[in-house]
């Protein structure tokens, strides 16, 4: 079998692979320069489907800047005489990133057809005729007049001035008989942002920082170690998009302010249940939380399971309890009244339940709750992701505008509370079966 020199050459640990590439000849870094695609991963490869507008979101490190470039290279040796956009945040990180930077398109441009950068003209020129002109999203109106082939939008998600920038970009792209756009960017939620993920004609590249299998491993494990799960790793590592959404009860600034990594010794844990209304549909929220010493009250385990049969639901209700030592089971009974209760004593005949029936919506019972993280009297012993994306979905005065249909951990984590820290009767509009 014939070996792939360039193959084994990527898969080298960093540190290694730039030490055999600093000892190349000039013929050798050439070829692997015209070998990029070796060394690439799945996400960066170029769409082989119609589009007009390449969307990569993801994470920091992933390689959004690498495949930005090699895509602008390509197109300056494919089209003759092409014009090229490259937007930035401001011109000095397009020049930064986009053109002098270690993955941008000087770096990775074939020795054989280098291009050359012109500061005082914000161009960079390649040898066949094609043109790349810098711009910045801060200076909207320096988009009016040129027009372009191609564009290259790097870090979309941070253009202050993002929409007007936009507008005047898409107004250029009339050269050739298929102008494209790519946009490289970690998310965030922005008007903007929003705007370009429905635009039609649109590929969608997602992926996380760990995808990238030429970062060393020692620094992705350290970030993850360090953020996962948290709002900001999710965002700067996941490539989620974390929305905000106007009026929550729960920001994410808030949670993240009120997190820690372990919860001390608690005095006192509950199990709250939201169950679902039948097989297969909602989540049945299992929610444990704890009291400390301090009466502050600590959210220990998302311990929620989907699609699951009332056995099975309670059988989770009954694990939680049991890792946790609760003394006491919280569940709503709305659903299914006196069932819930006989499910989960079938489950474990020593757990003590407590059943609540609601007579006000979630909203309405999750505001107390929400005051006591207002308070900083809760506190979440890690990160819950699901719970806390839900939580982040209820909405002042009614609504939920989350993921899923229903809030049903963010449910089952407001009968802790309310069991834990007000009161065993709870605040308005529940009353204990």
């Amino acid at each position: 079998m014939k070996r792939d020199l360039l193959l084994e050459l990527a898969l080298l640990p960093p540190e290694k692979r730039d030490r055999v590439i600093a000892k190349m000849s000039v013929p050798m870094k050439v070829e692997m320069a015209g070998r990029w695609h070796t060394f690439a991963h799945g996400g960066q490869y170029r769409p082989d489907k119609d589009w007009r507008v390449w969307l990569i979101r993801a994470g920091r490190g992933f390689g959004k800047t690498r495949a930005g470039a090699e895509w602008v290279n390509e197109i300056a040796r494919e089209v003759p005489g092409a014009r090229i956009a490259l937007v930035g945040a401001t011109a000095e990180e397009a020049r930064r990133v986009m053109v002098e930077g270690p993955s941008g398109v000087i770096a990775t441009a074939r020795l054989d057809v280098r291009p050359v950068w012109t500061a005082s003209k914000g161009e960079v020129r390649w040898p066949g005729g094609a043109v790349a002109t810098v711009y910045s999203a801060d200076a909207p109106e320096g988009l009016r007049g040129p027009e372009h082939h191609a564009a290259w939008c790097d870090e979309l998600a941070k253009w202050r001035r993002g929409e007007a920038a936009w507008d005047n970009l898409m107004m250029t792209m009339r050269l050739g008989s298929q102008p494209r756009v790519m946009v490289t960017t970690t998310p965030r939620s922005t008007t903007l942002m929003r705007r370009v993920m429905t635009l039609p004609g649109l590929h969608q590249t997602t992926g996380r920082t760990g995808d990238n299998i030429h970062l060393p491993a020692a620094f992705v494990d350290t970030m993850n170690e360090t953020y996962g799960g948290t709002a900001l790793g999710r965002q700067e590592l996941d490539g989620d998009m974390i929305e905000t959404v106007a009026g929550a009860l729960w920001t994410r600034a808030t949670i993240e302010a009120c997190r820690v990594p372990a919860a001390p010794v608690l005095v006192r844990v509950v199990v709250g249940v939201d169950p679902p209304a039948g097989v297969g549909g909602d989540a049945c929220g299992i929610v444990a939380a704890g009291l400390g010493a301090d009466g502050v009250g600590h959210v220990i385990e998302d311990a929620s399971v989907t699609g699951a049969t009332p056995e099975g639901w309670a059988q989770a209700v009954a694990g939680c309890a049991a890792r946790h030592g609760a003394d006491r089971i919280v569940a709503e009974a709305n659903q299914g009244g006196e069932m819930v209760g006989s499910v989960l004593r079938a489950a474990d005949m020593r757990l003590p339940v407590r059943l609540v029936h609601a007579s006000r919506g979630k909203v309405a019972r999750a505001e107390p709750v929400a005051a006591l993280y207002e308070a900083g009297r809760v506190r979440h012993a890690g990160v819950f992701p699901m719970l806390e994306d839900e939580l982040c979905g209820l909405i002042t005065g009614g609504g939920y505008e989350g993921p899923g249909r229903s809030p049903d951990r963010a449910d089952a984590l407001v009968w802790a509370m309310t069991e834990l820290m007000l009161g065993a009767r709870g605040p308005a509009g529940v009353r204990a079966l």
